[in-house]
């Protein structure tokens, strides 16, 4: 296939990115290498992508109704996969004004620009933040959806009634897919299994927010990016929403004593309270996934776990050489 992916040189972007061209897909990505988290992250994870001929980068934002028309009428693609968005459940809540631009109002600019010039299929990365803490767990994807943490997740979930609305409107093939806590190597350093494993290599204080009983479902990064595949070469209705996880539920105290063991380090631990946006808990369902796109996560949480410390020890070693 002929892809045109957004976000492609962000942590699951870029490994998105290498897994498609692995198969031998044709990919153009547009990333605007937000500073978010420093550029030069994102510059080492699509630099060997740009070896390939195969790959095309363009730097630009996908949000951009006319650079991105340009694209799609030049490139001739058979599915847009959109991965990219404002990241960030905190921050979201000191900015939800630039959370709505980016991640709804990007994507509807995004959505006219293929409805002028096509294609008419894609795939769109959603959150397991939609849920927030009224959803019964396990989620399932009927679930409402209506209340939503923070303004990260209302901009999530904004974004697929919106996908549903041009697949009605338009006659889009659209899969929606909500990642559970994706983490592997090149994790975005804000986010806490890479965040937790750098400090405590280097014996700095990690924070604990609440008492470590909240839990989530972790979902390694390549099983993320075998359920996008898949969703990429299957759809099943012109509208499906579909949980992608790693059935590892695992609680924030169980998290650390893992990364503990993993490093061979003890952890200095500083509590604070629960942080606004936080929810309690997330647990998959993933049987709509299973049955419909064949989806199966491979990497158990102490297998993954060991990947990326192992990643975070190298780039630590990186830091070192370079500075």
């Amino acid at each position: 296939m002929n892809i045109f992916i957004t976000g492609g040189a962000g942590f699951i972007g870029s490994h998105a990115c290498e897994h498609l061209l692995s198969l031998g897909h044709r990919v153009t990505t547009i990333d605007k290498f937000d500073s978010f988290y420093p550029k030069v992250r994102k510059r080492r994870n699509v630099a060997p992508l740009l070896k390939n001929e195969n790959f095309k980068l363009v730097e630009g934002d996908y949000g951009d109704r006319l650079a991105v028309t340009k694209i799609l009428k030049d490139g001739a693609f058979d599915v847009v996969l959109h991965l990219a968005a404002q990241a960030g459940v905190r921050p979201s809540i000191a900015d939800p004004l630039m959370y709505e631009r980016n991640n709804v109002g990007g994507l509807i600019a995004m959505l006219e620009a293929m409805k002028e010039t096509g294609p008419r299929k894609l795939v769109a990365a959603s959150s397991s933040s939609v849920y927030g803490n009224v959803t019964p767990a396990p989620f399932r994807e009927d679930a409402p959806c209506m209340q939503p943490l923070s303004p990260y997740g209302a901009s999530k979930r904004a974004s697929e009634i919106f996908l549903g609305t041009y697949a009605g409107l338009y006659d889009f093939k659209i899969n929606v897919v909500r990642p559970f806590t994706v983490y592997g190597p090149r994790q975005r350093p804000d986010m806490a299994i890479a965040g937790f494993t750098e400090k405590i290599l280097q014996n700095e204080p990690i924070t604990i927010f609440g008492d470590g009983t909240s839990s989530r479902d972790y979902t390694y990064v390549s099983d993320i990016v075998d359920g996008l595949t898949l969703a990429l070469e299957k759809f099943p209705a012109n509208f499906s929403i579909y949980n992608l996880a790693g059935a590892s539920l695992v609680s924030l105290n169980e998290l650390v004593a893992a990364l503990e063991r993993h490093t061979g380090k003890k952890a200095s631990i500083q509590r604070s309270s629960m942080q606004r946006g936080d929810v309690e808990r997330t647990a998959a369902d993933i049987s709509k996934a299973k049955n419909e796109l064949g989806y199966a996560p491979k990497v158990n949480f102490e297998e993954g776990l060991a990947r990326t410390v192992a990643w975070v020890r190298d780039e630590l070693k990186a830091q070192a050489v370079s500075s």
